[in-house]
């Protein structure tokens, strides 16, 4: 028997989180080949994909009990084989029936992944922030790599590569965890005992309901984003993007690079200053940047769409700290399963709203305004979250 890898957990973790963008985002770019090869409209297109956002906020929670309960890593190999099989099989179909049920088990078995592969990483993680930093850049490659890695497959081979090809990928990177866990090489891990003193029971009460509204915004502005912004380019960049898929695709990617870089900075920042005013400011500066997102086009609306998915990616290693912080260490995978239900639950309101205003006016003026309005009420609801103005100085770890 192997001995034990320090390094493998958290590199399965950051692949899973890249491959969970990247099959959750892909189809909002293969929609656009789908759209010539079945002669069918986007708003209907688009609504193929409800159900699996939806069964991937369902399935975060009892994915989270799960991994408490049984293996977090044995979980993280289901999710890699589920996923990469399920793609295959939306590569292989021929008709919107079918694509809506490939849809689904996509989002099925992407559901495990943050309720599990977040807390598998925080219960090992000595630097919290750190490491949830850096997981947070592969989940923006992933999100990134689904309208370069689509759109270059599409122009290249076609609409059915571009489920296949990663579903493949997935599938062997599953079998290869399989196999660290039967040589020993991955396992669970050990809690990191916390050095700050543990919040009262009214604080955890009054931190996690204010919490679960927060985070439904938060989840509602990224997905309602992340599902409008490949045809919005579409719409306003074709002088810059050109006539193929992957011109669009370039440009996401560079959106959600530059973007998901901050996710570093955002848990250096969450290493070293307090949690409660970096969640506050990611909201307020949201506010005007929706609303330049209804308005502007060309070389601006790139930049204007880099800073939402900067504050957006900011914001994530301070949450995911505070959700943590204020919940017991032995319902870690509960409580992000809860966030994630909805996190990505929203996202089924998300695509109707994208999909209704879109067919209404042809545009998405309103959707971004709407998306300011949300996140101002979310900056008044994080004002109210309990927590210091400035970092708390750390106490010392009680002795086993």
């Amino acid at each position: 028997m192997a001995q034990p890898s320090r390094t493998l957990p958290s590199v399965f973790s950051c692949l899973g989180h890249a491959y969970m963008h990247l099959f959750t985002a892909f189809y909002f770019v293969i929609v656009l080949a789908l759209e010539r090869d079945w002669s069918l409209p986007y708003h209907e297109l688009i609504k193929l994909w409800t159900l699996g956002s939806l069964l991937v906020g369902l399935g975060a929670l009892p994915a989270g009990w799960l991994g408490d309960r049984w293996s977090a890593a044995g979980m993280m190999a289901v999710f890699f084989i589920g996923m990469g099989a399920a793609g295959i099989v939306c590569g292989l179909v021929d008709g919107p029936v079918a694509m809506l049920v490939g849809l689904a088990a996509i989002g099925l078995f992407s559901s495990i992944y943050h309720p599990v592969g977040i807390a598998w990483l925080v219960r090992n993680a000595k630097k919290r922030g750190k490491a949830l930093g850096i997981n947070g850049i592969f989940g923006s490659v992933g999100v990134a790599a689904s309208g370069l890695v689509a759109g270059a497959l599409i122009d290249l081979f076609g609409w059915r590569a571009a489920f296949i090809v990663p579903g493949v990928v997935s599938l062997a990177t599953g079998l290869a965890l399989v196999v660290f866990l039967r040589l020993g090489m991955v396992t669970q891990g050990e809690t990191v005992a916390a050095k700050e003193p543990p919040p009262g029971r009214g604080d955890m009460l009054r931190a996690f309901l204010i919490l679960l509204l927060t985070m439904l915004i938060m989840g509602i502005v990224f997905q309602s984003t992340q599902a409008a912004m490949p045809k919005v380019f579409d719409l306003r960049l074709r002088d810059i993007a050109g006539d193929g898929a992957f011109g669009i695709g370039v440009i996401i990617a560079v959106v959600y690079m530059a973007g998901g870089i901050m996710q570093l900075a955002g848990g250096h920042m969450a290493d070293k200053y307090a949690l409660k005013p970096i969640y506050i400011g990611a909201f307020l500066f949201q506010v005007p940047v929706m609303a330049a997102f209804a308005m502007f086009g060309g070389m601006p609306l790139i930049g204007v769409a880099v800073a939402a998915v900067l504050l957006t990616t900011a914001a994530l290693p301070a949450e995911n700290m505070m959700l943590a912080r204020y919940t017991p260490a032995k319902h870690h995978g509960l409580a992000y399963g809860i966030k994630f239900v909805l996190a990505f639950g929203s996202a089924p309101l998300s695509l109707m709203l994208v999909s209704a205003i879109q067919a209404r006016t042809g545009e998405f003026e309103w959707l971004f305004l709407i998306l300011a309005a949300l996140a101002g009420l979310a900056t008044v609801a994080a004002i109210l979250l309990p927590g210091e103005w400035r970092r708390p100085r750390p106490v010392a770890a009680p002795a086993e």
